[in-house]
């Protein structure tokens, strides 16, 4: 039934998320309809890192025949198949390690697919692309359920009515007023896919597993912390799930609502005279470096000079405002 298998005889499919996408209970319904129904051995597992919102995650399902036992449960490498649920991931993390010759890459994103292979050095092999998010928003739903869809179009073995009875036992216990929205959504997600394949060349890439940074041999001596636990060098754009805020000036009223509620220290401001000439701070912008799309600040302004903006590529840099941090200058040195 498996339309390819490694030399354990395994189909395995790994998917790259996000908290609080639903990869994990995408990778659980995958399962379920893989062997509940379509009469397969199958085993899924997730990677959740620190278990938060925001926060990279893998969800690892493998498939095999009836007649093979899964006694590897160990991270999926070599995926035949991998679904991107958020495309900034790319920027952190390799979403495409592994993945064998003649594999499969489903991604949410409404891009063309040139742009998609050079942002994930895809040059040859399967991309699927389906636009998730905008079916989830419609539906009101996450955007795991149209993944799902898209992903069944590229495992015939696993058919939709099956995992269409897995979507209805999901969710009629865990939300019974969502089951029909999730049903359109994945059924929207099977349908409106766009699929380019680019064949492989004769020569198989091989996958080499990378070396850690640090080892017995290559710790630095000391306890010298190389990544402080602060996010001043961080960007925290993969963490977005789709939207951020957009800030429209002539609405603002400068009442730092915004500020009072961002978690991460977003918005910058600067010194100006008033009307009145006295010397108040006035928001100048957002440093979307820092921004992850919770939107509090959204909710929190008064005048709506705030508004929820999807995220399109390039949306950020052109608007982002740097922060100015002066003890930053002249690099280490400034901190001793």
């Amino acid at each position: 039934m498996l339309p390819k298998t490694n030399e354990q005889g395994f189909f395995e499919i790994r998917l790259e998320s996000i908290g609080g996408l639903g990869a994990n209970l995408a990778g659980k319904m995958l399962a379920e309809a893989g062997v509940l129904w379509s009469g397969l051995n199958g085993a899924n597992f997730s990677s959740y890192g620190s278990e938060k919102k925001g926060t990279p995650v893998k969800s690892f399902i493998r498939f095999c025949e009836p007649q093979i036992e899964i006694r590897d449960h160990s991270p999926i490498a070599t995926p035949h198949v991998i679904g991107v649920f958020h495309e900034a991931l790319a920027k952190m993390v390799d979403v495409t390690s592994g993945l064998v010759a003649d594999g499969t890459v489903v991604v949410n994103s409404t891009r063309g697919f040139d742009d998609i292979r050079r942002d994930l050095r895809l040059p040859y092999g399967t991309l699927v692309t389906v636009d998730a998010l905008g079916i989830a928003v419609e539906e009101q739903v996450k955007i795991n359920t149209p993944m799902i869809g898209a992903l069944l179009r590229v495992c015939p073995f696993i058919q939709p009515e099956a995992m269409e009875v897995v979507i209805r036992q999901t969710f009629a216990t865990k939300a019974p007023h969502l089951v029909e929205a999730n049903l359109r959504a994945f059924r929207r997600g099977y349908e409106e896919v766009h699929i380019q394949t680019v064949p492989a060349p004769a020569e198989e890439r091989t996958f080499v597993r990378p070396a850690p940074r640090f080892g017995y041999e290559t710790q630095l001596i000391g306890g010298v912390i190389v990544a402080g636990g602060n996010s001043l060098l961080k960007n925290v754009s993969g963490s977005r799930q789709g939207f951020l805020p957009r800030w429209e000036a002539d609405k603002c009223i400068h009442c730092v609502a915004c500020d009072n509620v961002c978690p991460d220290l977003c918005f910058v401001w600067e010194e100006r005279v008033d009307k009145k000439g006295r010397k108040q701070m006035f928001l100048a912008g957002i440093d979307y470096q820092y921004c992850k799309g919770c939107l509090k600040c959204v909710e929190a302004c008064p005048t709506a000079a705030l508004v929820a903006e999807r995220e399109t590529p390039g949306f950020a840099e052109a608007h982002s405002l740097k922060h100015s941090f002066s003890f930053m200058k002249g690099g280490m040195e400034a901190w001793q």
